[in-house]
């Protein structure tokens, strides 16, 4: 059969591949451009081999490792909602921080705190002096000087110093006479005339307090004093541990008085004792004065102070140019006098006690 001109001439003779032989030389199909592979395109992932040479070739392909260090293990947490402690947060901006706390006092700081101040526990090993004044002998002060006159006595040997560390009174004697143990802590009222020295005794000679309280009344200690001439609410405890506690600037207990003034002041000037005043380098702490009436030149003032120095409310007033003709104390802490009469005594109640014990600093 003729063939045309440029036609290929086929051979009937081929391979299994699609191989055609012109004149002795083989030509191979077109190979397909790389752009256009299936498997090289860059938006489609390779295809997987298959069979047994695409197992092999899987096989011997090495793993990527992701981490070379090998990850830690966790400890098991004891309480699924509690963070470990040694996890590390992450540190809060400026303006998220929570506001910072008070720095508390060191553990330390608070065993070390002076013997005085540390609470009393029963059978607890404590000073002579703080021992008898809890008793109701006399205030600590007062049984030093006792114990320096050779007034106290252990197991009839006399003390010769005041450091003396005891469990208990147990053998202790004052003036040859024993000391019974501790008591509840009792306070009581005395509605104080002018004209009495808040004093044991007096060398002059002068009337005390104790010239005026009832015989029944138990030994009782004055918690502050006031003048010979003052007069008004004087409280009485049998604790002299809790005498003390009271008197202390550093308790905050409030005291009010009422003075009766002869001059001119003004409530400015009153009121400017609020911030403390210092009269011949004495330093008064704050004053809440006040003028609650005024007839011609004489009036009456109103202080509140927690304070309590010697003479501190007449020194204040005759510094401002004021003549204190009378000088009441109405109230001490939460308990007024009101209407008591004059030299009369009553006991607080132990509920009311109780309470305002717990409200001291």
């Amino acid at each position: 059969m003729a063939r045309g001109r440029g036609e290929p001439r086929f051979d009937s003779r081929s391979d299994d591949r699609g191989e055609a032989r012109d004149g002795g030389r083989r030509e191979r199909p077109a190979r397909p451009r790389p752009d256009m592979r299936a498997d090289t395109r860059p938006d489609r992932e390779p295809r997987a081999e298959t069979g047994a040479r695409g197992d092999r070739a899987a096989r011997a392909r090495p793993t990527p490792v992701r981490d070379a260090e090998p990850r830690p293990r966790q400890r098991p947490r004891a309480d699924a909602t509690a963070a470990p402690a040694d996890r590390a947060r992450p540190a809060a901006r400026a303006d998220q921080r929570p506001e910072k706390r008070p720095e508390k006092r060191p553990a330390r700081a608070r065993a070390e705190r002076a013997p005085e101040e540390a609470p009393h526990r029963v059978g607890e090993p404590q000073r002579i002096a703080k021992l008898l004044a809890r008793a109701g002998v006399a205030s600590r002060r007062e049984i030093e000087r006792m114990i320096a006159d050779g007034r106290v006595a252990i197991e009839g040997k006399l003390l010769d110093t005041p450091a003396t560390v005891l469990k208990s009174l147990q053998g202790v004697t004052v003036d040859g006479k024993p000391v019974r143990a501790a008591e509840a802590t009792r306070l009581f009222r005395f509605h104080k005339p002018a004209g009495l020295l808040t004093a044991e005794r007096d060398p002059a000679g002068r009337p005390t307090i104790y010239d005026r309280l009832p015989p029944e009344l138990p030994r009782v200690m004055p918690v502050g004093r006031l003048d010979l001439n003052t007069e008004g609410l004087l409280l009485l405890t049998t604790d002299g541990e809790f005498k003390r506690q009271l008197e202390l600037p550093s308790t905050g207990v409030e005291r009010v008085y009422r003075a009766r003034v002869f001059g001119e002041v003004s409530q400015q000037a009153l009121e400017e004792l609020i911030h403390g005043i210092e009269i011949e380098g004495v330093r008064y702490g704050s004053i809440d004065a006040n003028m609650e009436r005024r007839t011609g030149r004489n009036g009456w003032v109103e202080m509140k102070l927690t304070e309590g120095k010697n003479r501190e409310v007449r020194r204040v007033l005759e510094f401002l140019g004021l003549q204190v003709s009378r000088l009441i104390r109405t109230s001490y802490g939460p308990f007024p006098l009101a209407d008591m009469p004059v030299g009369a005594v009553d006991e607080i109640r132990q509920h009311e006690l109780v309470e305002f014990r717990k409200s001291l600093k």
